[in-house]
């Protein structure tokens, strides 16, 4: 059970959930979450990494934050998440946020994740078909509609790829996004999952790049950039991998594209209950909510640069 409910978590802000309501749009906020809102973003603001800076991610790798980002460490990253009404997991590292330059209207996040799943073995990179793994996704997803429906949460269908998955064995860096929306269709500009990932000795990071279908094409960049800028430290690194005395993972790369991810989709109907509704940002997973949140979050860490 520990697993499952990692899993569920890691998808903390619930961007794919994209549900808010006309009926409950209205509803005001909850007083306990949001009189900790407040609290929260001044303590985020306080705890804030501006790049270009060095952040350690657990006794795993660094990250060399470029100019521009903002790093929210775990226990304020946490505690901002949880004011706006989401959980996060023993994975959840931070948050990176846009800082304010040019492109002042940027309005996606990235959350940090590390996984200490074993060794992820790669070889089924070498063999898998795109559309087999988008087929599987979008039955797991169909699949998991059904608890979706009992837990009082509209259905979603998982459309097309964003971007098919790429594996550079090289690197070993893992890239990929699929769409997902609404059954009935009422979500025109869908939140977007762009999930990167760098293989390790000991199990995986993940930087979860969330932004809406509209603006994907000109954000992934930044996610790009963020991917690039992780390396594991020494000992630490895929290729250190000993067979004789490491863990190897109970499941292999395609699983990080189609088992997983289907059941984050599907499960996230778990996370309905917690969602906080504030009067503009209502789950996040809106459009104009995420837009919302965007502003919200550079109007403050501009009166703060």
């Amino acid at each position: 059970m520990r697993r499952f409910f990692t899993l569920l978590s890691r998808l903390a802000l619930a961007a794919l959930l994209a549900a808010p309501l006309a009926a409950v749009a209205e509803d005001p906020p909850p007083a306990a979450p949001r009189n900790a809102m407040p609290a929260a973003a001044a303590a985020a603001r306080a705890a804030l990494v501006r790049g270009p800076s060095e952040v350690k991610l657990r006794d795993q790798a660094v990250l060399q934050l470029p100019e521009h980002f903002g790093f929210i460490p775990r226990k304020q990253g946490a505690d901002l998440m949880s004011a706006m009404g989401n959980r996060v997991g023993d994975d959840f590292l931070g948050l990176i946020m846009p800082l304010e330059r040019g492109d002042s209207h940027a309005n996606w996040f990235v959350t940090v994740d590390y996984d200490p799943a074993g060794y992820v073995k790669d070889d089924d990179a070498k063999h898998w078909d795109a559309d087999k793994l988008l087929k599987s996704l979008k039955d797991g997803t169909e699949a998991a509609n059904a608890e979706r429906g009992r837990m009082g949460v509209p259905p979603i269908v998982v459309t097309r790829w964003i971007e098919p998955p790429a594996y550079d064995p090289a690197t070993h860096r893992l890239i990929w996004s699929a769409e997902a929306k609404l059954k009935n269709g009422t979500d025109a500009d869908p939140t977007i999952n762009y999930n990167t990932y760098v293989l390790g000795r000991e199990g995986y990071l993940e930087l979860n790049l969330i932004t809406s279908t509209s603006e994907v094409d000109s954000d992934k960049a930044a996610a790009r950039e963020l991917l690039s800028a992780v390396k594991f430290n020494g000992g630490k690194s895929y290729g250190d991998f000993n067979s004789s005395t490491d863990k190897v993972a109970a499941y292999g790369l395609a699983a990080l594209v189609a088992g997983v991810a289907a059941k984050k989709l599907g499960l996230l109907a778990l996370l309905a209950a917690t969602l906080v509704k504030f009067a503009k940002v209502i789950a996040i997973g809106a459009a104009g909510g995420f837009a919302a949140l965007g502003k919200w979050w550079k109007s403050r860490t501009s009166r703060s640069a």
